[in-house]
């Protein structure tokens, strides 16, 4: 059962920014901040804008979407590309399900392209990548996990997600880098649902390469009804 995400305590350490703004005009309807290497989910109604604010600067968001009405419908990062013609995301560019329907579309952007190959990091990619001794760490998958079991998703509704803020360019060779972000403390990036969804969302946790100076950041979401 998919149920909206009522708002979790907020200590003062742990308070909204006061330069957190949304990118796109309306009635806050939602406003919260994700710790940094936590997880975030929230239905957001058709028509409502969210924007999610990189507070620290490069803090990839790992972001997945579903259908709210029927989670078997979800993100698919092979139809919003191959609709698009283009493996980047930018303003308006369109988030497509699986069945090839909208689901958000992207309204306004403050990084010049953001991501949808890279992946999410996990525990596994993580030991194979930087060693064994960082396998006790959680990756963005063990967040995914988690915050989709509060709505009755597994790890067969996981699929390939996109990494807002993370800048993953795809080189002369054809293969992927992960290098020093493009975002930076403050930027923006706001989607509109083009019907009910539930989004979930990883900060990641990933602090063993320099995209984010070895520094996890929060996070700040923000649903706007214009």
């Amino acid at each position: 059962m998919i149920t909206t995400v009522p708002d979790r305590p907020v200590h003062a350490a742990d308070a909204p920014l006061d330069w957190s703004s949304p990118l796109v005009d309306g009635a806050v309807v939602l406003d919260q901040r994700v710790a940094p290497r936590a997880a975030w989910s929230a239905v957001v109604a058709a028509g409502d804008v969210l924007t999610i604010v990189d507070v620290g600067g490069n803090q990839s968001a790992d972001f997945l979407v579903y259908a709210a009405s029927d989670t078997d419908e979800r993100y698919s990062a092979a139809d919003t590309i191959a609709w698009q013609q283009n493996v980047y995301v930018r303003t308006g560019t369109v988030l497509r399900s699986n069945l090839g329907r909208p689901l958000m579309t992207v309204v306004g952007n403050e990084v010049d392209r953001q991501d949808t190959i890279g992946g999410a990091c996990s525990k596994e990619s993580n030991t194979l990548r930087y060693g064994h001794h960082t396998l006790f760490q959680h990756g963005c998958r063990e967040n995914f996990l988690a915050e989709a079991a509060r709505h009755g998703l597994g790890a067969r509704d996981l699929v390939s997600n996109l990494n807002w803020f993370m800048n993953v360019p795809v080189e002369a060779d054809g293969s992927l880098g992960i290098v020093d972000g493009m975002s930076a403390p403050g930027k923006r990036v706001a989607l509109r649902a083009e019907r009910d969804v539930l989004v979930v969302v990883s900060n990641c946790p990933q602090m063993n390469n320099p995209c984010n100076d070895f520094s996890c950041t929060p996070l700040h979401m923000i649903v706007t009804r214009p």
